[in-house]
């Protein structure tokens, strides 16, 4: 007989609670690279968070893009003298001095760097939507939803992928192609965006979908 006094598992409760439906893929998408940059790749800048394996989960997901010439966004966070454009932001977190105005901790790695007809979003904050024009374009453009990607799953990627959501967008959060320092906080981040504002998926699934004409 079962057990009528055990108790459902996370994952259970939620889901009797109405928590985690579908979005789907939509049919015209867009590739959100958020920040990925040397200083969550060198060992020597502050922010390094081991992502070494995420990095070569986002290559194969741009280079799927270029191929079949569909929209990629990347961000970059750069700050002026002092920060006084990062705010309580930059006040809050100083290892955002590695995005001073001519930090080389701020570039991105060789293989990830913006080709000639990719859009480039500077942002100060956390999600690349505010303060920046990236709804807009991506309205322009056609797109209906985002396969986000990048750093760092408890931070700028969460803040994008709830802004994506907002603007109207489907958001599709690459659970292997985004990274942070904890994977204890990666996972916890990528349960509850699979719970509330995105659809999770994995960089095959994209890859495969692209691949078969997903545009």
């Amino acid at each position: 007989m079962p057990d009528m006094d055990a108790k459902p598992t996370l994952e259970e409760d939620y889901e009797a609670a109405g928590f985690g439906g579908q979005l789907g893929f939509g049919t015209s998408p867009a590739l959100l690279i958020i920040d990925m940059c040397m200083a969550y790749l060198d060992p020597a800048a502050p922010l390094y968070a081991g992502i070494e394996a995420e990095h070569g989960q986002v290559k194969r997901l741009l280079d799927a893009f270029r191929v079949v010439k569909r929209p990629v966004v990347h961000t970059r966070v750069e700050y002026g003298a002092g920060g006084a454009d990062g705010g309580l932001f930059y006040k809050k977190v100083s290892a955002l001095k590695c995005f001073d105005k001519g930090n080389p901790f701020a570039q991105p790695p060789e293989d990830l760097a913006p080709g000639d007809d990719e859009i480039v979003v500077t942002k100060q904050y956390a999600s690349a939507y505010f303060g920046t024009s990236l709804a807009s374009t991506l309205r322009a453009l056609g797109c209906d939803s985002v396969v986000i990607t990048g750093v760092s799953t408890s931070g700028c990627v969460r803040a994008s992928a709830l802004d994506t959501l907002q603007s109207g967008f489907i958001p599709l959060v690459v659970e292997d192609a985004c990274g942070d320092r904890d994977h204890g906080v990666h996972k916890a981040n990528i349960f509850d965006l699979r719970a509330k504002y995105a659809d999770i998926v994995s960089t095959d699934q994209i890859v495969d979908r692209v691949q078969a004409g997903w545009v």
